[in-house]
């Protein structure tokens, strides 16, 4: 009997691999149902993970069959490109291995930097436009949420969109677990915040996010019946906070989870949340769940679509703290969250668009990074040195 069109389709795409990359904690629950519904639709998943910012923690939550390759190397930029460069060619053998028919990522350099040498077509996720990207080195594609205007990406590649913010994504699949109140030690009758530190490592940090927030958590410390529950992004920032609030920790006034929680529980069971980053912040915005922004960054276009429409508030100075953050308990029975998964199935339709019309390219060469990988081994710093 002849093979209808939609089953060479799918016999076809059993055939082909895509390789992600999780670079860093928000790409975990971003990519978990983006991967299920690839894996779904009959295509092979390759996944590495850099071991940083609780990345691996996450992964393993969301019970990803990854291979861990590569880690932080701090804020020294001399440090970063040398750690760049390395994961790049720590990536190179397993890339050799499993030859993956397209590359994608929410922002992974390394990834970009090997995809480029092997010419493996490559898909490149952003919602800051304001991200810095590698000069020479571009991808095939780039995405982007259609609230950024065109004029303000900066990265070469075939320009695809989608609608909402890429927290639509995973938001729509959210179920609360009434647990987590009772696991954290939180009363109902408490006024629970979550707080989230800027990003103090990232190239765009800016030292005025630390004043806010430093200002935000002494404002929310001399609030009675509060409590805070702070999510440090490293070890190192947990030290610095447990070091400037000694007093509030001891009175029990600021929680710090002993394990990785899921950030959309806990942003669900809070009343509101003030966070220096971006993620939870339209994480927050996602749930319907009152936030309040200390980045003082470049405001990107993803973040001024969610203020303009009320569902999310940037405090800009320390006066602000006191007059436009709300202590009022939320009613989480007439809340909502998701959109049915509109989101993701157009993220996934476009990226199935791009690998099947994009068969495997004649020119991939493999063995480019194999000569990458030798040749770079005289020169790179072993990963013990940085």
């Amino acid at each position: 009997m002849p093979m209808g069109k939609d089953a060479r389709i799918t016999r076809a795409s059993r055939q082909k691999k895509i390789w992600i990359d999780l670079d860093n904690s928000p790409h975990v629950p971003f990519f978990a149902p983006i991967i299920e519904e690839l894996q779904q639709r009959g295509y092979a998943v390759f996944i590495t993970a850099r071991d940083c910012f609780q990345v691996c923690e996450l992964a393993e939550a969301f019970n990803l069959n990854y291979k861990v390759i590569g880690r932080h190397h701090g804020k020294s930029k001399l440090l970063k490109v040398a750690g760049l460069c390395l994961r790049a060619l720590q990536l190179a053998p397993s890339i050799l291995r499993e030859k993956p028919d397209l590359a994608i990522s929410h922002g992974s350099r390394a990834q970009l930097i090997l995809s480029s040498l092997v010419r493996l077509p490559s898909i490149v996720i952003f919602d800051y436009e304001f991200v810095k990207g590698l000069g020479l080195v571009h991808p095939s594609w780039v995405m982007v949420p259609e609230v950024i205007p065109d004029s303000a990406i900066k990265e070469k590649g075939h320009l695809l969109k989608y609608p909402g913010i890429k927290e639509d994504v995973y938001v729509a699949g959210f179920k609360p677990d009434p647990g987590l109140r009772t696991q954290l030690g939180l009363d109902e009758s408490e006024l629970v915040v979550t707080l989230r530190p800027p990003a103090s490592e990232a190239h765009y940090h800016n030292v005025r996010s630390d004043e806010l927030f430093n200002a935000v958590v002494d404002f929310l410390g001399s609030v009675p019946a509060l409590k805070m529950v702070i999510l440090p992004r490293n070890n190192k920032q947990e030290v610095a906070i447990r070091n400037s609030w000694p007093r509030l920790f001891a009175v029990g006034k600021i929680v710090i989870p002993e394990h990785v929680v899921d950030g959309l529980n806990l942003i669900w069971h809070s009343d509101f949340v003030v966070s220096g980053g971006g993620t939870m912040n339209r994480e927050a915005a996602a749930l319907h769940v009152p936030v309040y922004s200390v980045f003082r960054g470049k405001i990107g276009a993803v973040d001024h679509y969610l203020a303009d429409a009320g569902r999310l508030v940037l405090l800009e100075t320390i006066d602000e703290i006191r007059s436009k953050i709300n202590l009022r308990k939320r009613d989480r029975q007439s809340a909502r969250n998701g959109d049915g998964g509109i989101v993701l199935k157009y993220i996934v339709d476009q990226v199935v668009k791009v690998l099947e019309s994009t068969p495997r390219v004649r020119g991939t060469n493999y063995d480019d990074a194999q000569h990458f990988s030798s040749r770079s081994e005289s020169v790179l710093p072993r990963p013990r040195d940085l």
